[in-house]
């Protein structure tokens, strides 16, 4: 039984959708420990990046709820989120373009000023790249590096948990293992991480834990390894979601 002071976020039973009642989530439920990186992998249309949308506040839940901590968070707007400790990295239109990356980062911290010099170092630590060129505009980026820019803006108002929205797409394979390297790191540094996948074999070779969403549900939860290994998610998943 798990103890209920190791678990940071719930997700029970929530339903949710973008138009009033038609549900892309159906019932669903898992939850993420303190410290742990969780993967969400699952095929197209099972609701993998509306369970983070509706998690952040982007999606109306229209049943069950979510917990940070043991708190109610359901359908709380996502300025509001931020300052309880979530960060949020979307898949695409994820950086200001006509900004440099330093004024992105600031704009990270922009409910919390106070705290930026101190997160852009630690920030920094992570993203040492980012830090020599802050002055260059973030629209000037390739793919990756505005990757690497999103996920540094979520960072600097030092969340608990920050959710990663398909990190590794439309990227180049090596820029892909990159993502991959960079996620583990920002997690053992004490970040909760969920992460939803396409790329499903490199994203369980690094999670601790992982869910199968289909159809709106988590149909199956095991550790990393163990999905990777599992019979019926090879034959089920794995086999038409990427190498």
């Amino acid at each position: 039984m798990t103890d209920t002071n190791d678990v940071l976020i719930t997700a029970d039973d929530v339903w949710a959708g973008y138009i009033p009642g038609v549900s892309i989530l159906n019932g669903c439920t898992l939850e993420v420990k303190r410290g742990e990186l969780v993967g969400i992998i699952g095929p197209n249309g099972a609701g993998k990046s509306t369970f983070l949308k509706a998690l952040f506040g982007l999606v109306p839940v229209t049943g069950g709820s979510f917990n940070l901590d043991g708190d109610d968070i359901t359908n709380l707007r996502a300025d509001q989120l931020v300052r309880r400790g979530i960060g949020f990295v979307p898949q695409t239109n994820n950086v200001f373009p006509s900004l440099t990356i330093a004024e992105n980062l600031e704009m990270g911290a922009f409910q919390a000023p106070k705290t930026y010099k101190q997160r852009l170092e630690v920030v920094g630590d992570l993203f040492p790249v980012l830090i020599d060129r802050k002055d260059q505009r973030a629209g000037s980026l390739s793919g990756g590096e505005r990757q690497m820019v999103a996920m540094a803006r979520a960072l600097m108002m030092d969340p608990k948990v920050l959710l990663l929205d398909e990190p590794s797409a439309g990227l180049s394979p090596a820029r892909q293992d990159e993502t991959f390297v960079r996620t583990r790191a920002i997690n053992q540094t004490g970040v909760t991480v969920i992460m939803v996948e396409q790329n499903a074999r490199r994203c369980l070779q690094i999670c601790d834990r992982g869910y199968v969403l289909d159809q709106g549900t988590a149909a199956y939860s095991a550790t990393g390894r163990e999905l990777l290994k599992d019979p019926k998610v090879i034959e089920l998943y794995l086999g038409t979601l990427g190498a």
